[in-house]
C-alpha cells in the first residue's frame, strides 16, 4: 500500500503492508513543489516496489467540498468533481490532481484512493459550520470545512490507544502546529469546532499564511495595489504570516534563533504564540471545558520553547507543565496538579492514508 501526502513544499511518501493494521516498510520525504518532486517520487516508488505488488495508492486530498466526507476510489467522476473544487483550494488541488494523473500514467490499472483532509470535520454543528454570509453562498458550499483532518483522526485514535477510550471521548483540543497550523475542539471523537474555515489560509497565524484577517484589509489591499483575486491569494498564502511580520523567514527555527537581536522576529514568534493561546481559550469555551490538550505537527512535536510559551499563558485555566518533561518531549508534559493533561503525540498522516485505503479496498471486495 502506497501512501502519498503532497504538501505545499514537500511530498511525503510511505510504503505499508496491505492489511487491516498496515505496517510501515519504507518512508521518505521529497523537498520541493509537487511538480518538481514527481520524477523523484516515481523513481522512489519503482525502487521500493521492485519485489512487492502494489495493492493501491492512497492520497491525501486537501479538500473534499460538501460531498466527499469519507475516503473513496478515484474515478474519472471523482477527478471531475475535484477539478470543479479547485476554486475552493487553488493552492493545493491542482498539484494533487496532477499527481494522481501522473501515477495513473506510470502505474495504470492500480487503484488510487482519495483521503480527504476535510472529512474529519464533515459533521461540524451548524453553529460552527455556517459562515455569516447570505444563504445563497452557503448553498454553493461556502462554509467552514476545517483541515488537518487526517492528523486529527490519527491523534484521537492514538490517544485512545495510549490513555483508553474514556480519555479519548472527553473534551480535547488538538493542536497541529507546523508550516500550516490549526487547532480543533473534539468531544466524543467528533469535531466540534476548528480554527481553519473555508480554506487552509484562515485561522491562526502560520508560516506564510495570514490566518484570520479583517475582510476590509483584503479589499483595501486589492483596491490600493490593484491586485487580482489570484494575486491577493498569493499575498495571503505565500507572503504573509510569520514571514510577513518578520520580513525575514516563515521558519520557526530561524525566527527563534534570531529573536534575541531582531525585534521583528521576536514579534512574529510572539504573534504565533498569542494567536494559538487565544484559539485554545476560545475552543475550551466551545467545549465547556478542557480535559486534554495535544501538541502535534512539526512545531508542536519538536519545539519545547513554543509549547512552554503557549502554556505559560494558560495557567488561569489550571494548565501546568513540567519543564523537564517538556524539554525532553515526554508523552505527557503536564504536572500531576494540572487540571488538564497536556500531551505530545507525533502524528502520522501517511498511516491514516494507508488504513483508509485498506478499508476502501475491503469494501470493494464485498
Amino acid at each position: 500500500m502506497l501512501a502519498i501526502n503532497a504538501g505545499s513544499s514537500s511530498v511525503k511518501c510511505a510504503l505499508f503492508t496491505a492489511e487491516v493494521e498496515p505496517r510501515p516498510l519504507a518512508r521518505d520525504m521529497l523537498d520541493g513543489a509537487v511538480s518538481s518532486c514527481v520524477p523523484r517520487l516515481l523513481a522512489w516508488i519503482d525502487q521500493q516496489t521492485e519485489a512487492v505488488a502494489v495493492a493501491a495508492i492512497g492520497h491525501r486530498i486537501v479538500h473534499g467540498g460538501p460531498d466527499y466526507d469519507e475516503p473513496r476510489r478515484i474515478t474519472r467522476g471523482v477527478l471531475e468533481t475535484l477539478r470543479r473544487l479547485i476554486p475552493f483550494a487553488p493552492n493545493h488541488l491542482p498539484d494533487e490532481i496532477s499527481l494522481v494523473e501522473a501515477l495513473d500514467r506510470h502505474r495504470p490499472g492500480i487503484s488510487q484512493i482519495a483521503c480527504f483532509d476535510t472529512a474529519f470535520h464533515a459533521d461540524l454543528p451548524d453553529i460552527a459550520r455556517r459562515l455569516p454570509i447570505p444563504g445563497i453562498y452557503d448553498a454553493q458550499g461556502v462554509r467552514r470545512y476545517g483541515f488537518h483532518g487526517l492528523s486529527y483522526a490519527f491523534l484521537v485514535q492514538e490517544l485512545e490507544r495510549m490513555a483508553g477510550p474514556p480519555a479519548a471521548a472527553k473534551r480535547l483540543i488538538l493542536a497541529h502546529l507546523g508550516n500550516g497550523s490549526s487547532l480543533a475542539a473534539v468531544h466524543r471523537g467528533r469535531s466540534v469546532d476548528t480554527t481553519m474555515a473555508f480554506t487552509p489560509i484562515g485561522g491562526v497565524v502560520m508560516s506564510t499564511r495570514s490566518g484570520d484577517l479583517d475582510p476590509g484589509v483584503v479589499t483595501y489591499l486589492a483596491r490600493s495595489e490593484r491586485l487580482s483575486a489570484d494575486q491577493v491569494e498569493n499575498l495571503l498564502s505565500q507572503r504573509a504570516g510569520l514571514l510577513g511580520i518578520s520580513g525575514k523567514s516563515g521558519d520557526m527555527r530561524a525566527l527563534l534563533a534570531d529573536e534575541g537581536n531582531d525585534p521583528a522576529c521576536r514579534l512574529a514568534v510572539a504573534a504565533y504564540v498569542y494567536g494559538i493561546r487565544k484559539a485554545i481559550g476560545a475552543l475550551a469555551a466551545a467545549l465547556g471545558g478542557l480535559d486534554t490538550l495535544v501538541f502535534s505537527g512539526g512545531i508542536g512535536e519538536h519545539s519545547p520553547v513554543i509549547r512552554a510559551r503557549i502554556c505559560e499563558g494558560l495557567t488561569f485555566r489550571g494548565l501546568e507543565i513540567d519543564p523537564n518533561s517538556n524539554e525532553a518531549t515526554a508523552p505527557i508534559i503536564s504536572t500531576a496538579a494540572s487540571r488538564a493533561a497536556v500531551r505530545v503525540i507525533p502524528t502520522d498522516e501517511e498511516l491514516m492514508i494507508a488504513r483508509a485505503a485498506v478499508r476502501v479496498l475491503d469494501r470493494g471486495r464485498r
